[in-house]
């Protein structure tokens, strides 16, 4: 499984892990096909996976990942933004098509 984080993905995710966790703790992501808009994920910090969840450090932080959200992530690049718009994780999935045939 191939995915990249933002050092500021990375950041928030470490963050929310040291606010809410333990030492054994991780960020659950549950990806799911968002339509238009790309990937939806259900965020989480847990104190141990779920079952079936597969557990992946990636720079230093612990994730998460149920089966489906390893298949989705593949080649995706996750990013965090902070805008008035939106705060949160952002997925750049090159693999996702947007409705329209041409962005505004």
């Amino acid at each position: 499984m191939d995915f990249t984080m933002t050092r500021a993905a990375t950041r928030f995710i470490r963050m929310m892990i040291m606010a809410d966790g333990g030492p054994s703790a991780g960020f659950r992501m549950h990806v799911t096909p968002g339509g238009c808009s790309g990937l939806n994920a259900d965020i989480a910090v847990l104190p141990e996976p779920q079952p079936g969840d597969a557990v992946v450090e990636k720079d230093g932080v612990r994730l998460f990942l149920p089966a489906e959200s390893r298949l989705l992530l593949d080649g995706v690049t996750i990013d965090f933004t902070d805008t008035a718009a939106k705060t949160g994780l952002v997925f750049q999935d090159p693999k996702a098509t947007t409705c329209s045939s041409h962005a505004h």
